[in-house]
């Protein structure tokens, strides 16, 4: 079984990125993120209605992390404290040595490579420094998007359940991409 510790708190870095800890004063981005139904449209989650939503959101990454659960960093560019995105590990399972990932960002800077590079430093970490075995991603078929950037940081497509989730009145697929941490593993 995983032994896992967020403390200190580990902020990543990459050629044009910061992933830091997400904090209260990234509220009016993380609401931005979390209200706006384009970004959203394929994550089955409740839109943030109100500042406050996005606070309690916060407060929850913070629990997570508190709790040794899971982590999720801001992404931010290099020198600019702005929250454009967030990554990190969810849903870990520490017998199994997996966690998944997931992700999202700012139309603004999407199609520019952010969230691969965000990944390759996450997936880094999460093998290395939490000795995770595996990381899978859970995405909507039809988040052509999230695909790519999954394959370009060499997830494969591990399966596709037909209508096994129900959100919102409606039954839905899920896809489960995967990255296993052995010896081919170049990212």
């Amino acid at each position: 079984m995983l032994t896992i510790n967020f403390e200190p708190f580990p902020n990543l870095e990459t050629e044009r990125l910061l992933l830091r800890r997400v904090v209260q004063n990234d509220v009016n981005e993380v609401f931005a993120l979390r209200s706006d139904k384009e970004v959203m449209q394929y994550i089955p989650r409740p839109l943030a209605i109100t500042i406050a939503d996005a606070a309690a959101h916060i407060d929850t990454i913070d629990a997570t992390i508190n709790n040794n659960e899971g982590i999720n960093w801001a992404i931010t560019l290099k020198g600019t404290d702005t929250l454009i995105g967030l990554i990190g590990h969810y849903r870990i399972q520490a017998i199994n040595h997996r966690a998944e990932v997931g992700y999202i960002l700012s139309p603004k800077f999407q199609r520019q490579g952010i969230v691969v590079e965000a990944m390759k430093k996450v997936v880094e970490y999460g093998f290395k420094e939490m000795k995770l075995h595996s990381i899978e991603a859970v995405i909507d078929p039809n988040n052509i998007g999230s695909e790519k950037v999954l394959q370009k940081s060499g997830f494969k497509k591990e399966a596709h359940f037909i209508e096994n989730q129900f959100y919102e009145g409606k039954y839905t697929d899920t896809v489960i991409y995967s990255l296993l941490n052995n010896d081919n593993y170049q990212n």
